[in-house]
């Protein structure tokens, strides 16, 4: 990476299902994201019947008291939104001044939200080797693809970025996050260098490199922006002992607004001086600088 070039960071909040099935809920965590400066808010989109097996759909959650069903298919059922949905949301989120996204997680999902056209489309760790969606993904639409390579072996990361260069060199529209799949995750398993990693090997193969974390606390994603990540994601919610297992590893409004405080400063600071001494060190230096070669 060259260091004469930090842009911005661009901050994702990742709704997901934390909404819990409500358009209320949904709206107003779309506003509260907007109100703590997020650029983006990311929400998923699942067909349970295409992405579960039977025997998945039936079995009963495993975490019991998270449970929105009586199984995990019915359970995530719940969670869902239809499409018309999903358009009201992309709509208000527009009309209040921040982006709409959304994690597709299986074919018809990846169709649905293609025909919304957002800026960008997220394939999350789970599905990244779902090649019928990421074929679709790759040939009929236009934005960036941004993919998560959590639980992701280098083979087939190497294989993802062939598919997506195979036609017209589609591999620049595509955004890698390096990620740990885990609610939460602990420090020593966030692996923060394989951001340099996913520098050295595919800086010029793929369009950028993001951040996806599921950590505790924000000192982690100060750290992976210093690092090169130009795109920061994190869960978000209102409330991080609603019921749902991804709302322990999500930021709540005070922390979301810290973390977008702290990314923007630290962006600031990322520069070389532009002079020997700084205007703002002339006095000090006239106070209590005595002594030079």
């Amino acid at each position: 990476m060259n260091y004469e070039q930090y842009q911005p960071p661009k901050i994702v909040a990742e709704i997901g299902c934390n909404h819990m099935g409500c358009m209320e809920t949904a709206r107003e965590l779309i506003s509260l994201a907007r109100d703590c400066k997020a650029d983006y808010v990311k929400f998923q989109k699942r067909n349970p019947k295409e992405l579960l097996t039977t025997k998945q759909y039936n079995t009963p959650h495993p975490v019991p008291h998270h449970a929105y069903g009586s199984t995990y298919g019915s359970h995530r059922e719940t969670l869902e939104l239809n499409i018309g949905q999903h358009q009201i949301l992309k709509q208000h989120a527009e009309s209040i001044g921040i982006g709409y996204a959304c994690s597709v997680w299986d074919v018809t999902s990846a169709l649905e939200i293609i025909t919304l056209n957002p800026d960008f489309i997220k394939v999350p760790a789970a599905s990244n080797c779902n090649f019928d969606m990421l074929r679709l993904l790759r040939d009929t639409y236009q934005g960036a693809v941004h993919l998560s390579i959590g639980m992701t072996t280098w083979k087939e990361i190497k294989a993802i970025i062939g598919f997506f260069a195979a036609e017209n060199q589609a591999q620049h529209r595509l955004i890698l996050y390096s990620c740990t799949s885990g609610y939460p995750v602990g420090f020593q398993d966030v692996c923060l260098l394989e951001i340099r990693k996913l520098y050295d090997h595919f800086q010029n193969k793929v369009k950028e490199i993001g951040f996806s974390g599921h950590h505790l606390g924000i000192a982690v994603d100060i750290a992976a922006y210093t690092l090169g990540a130009k795109w920061i994601e994190r869960h978000f919610t209102k409330d991080r002992t609603w019921k749902g297992t991804d709302h322990a590893a999500s930021l709540e409004v005070p922390g979301f607004q810290k973390l977008v405080r702290d990314l923007h400063h630290i962006h600031q600071a990322l520069n070389f001086k532009q002079k020997d001494i700084l205007d703002i060190e002339e006095a000090q230096l006239n106070k209590l600088k005595q002594h030079t070669p």
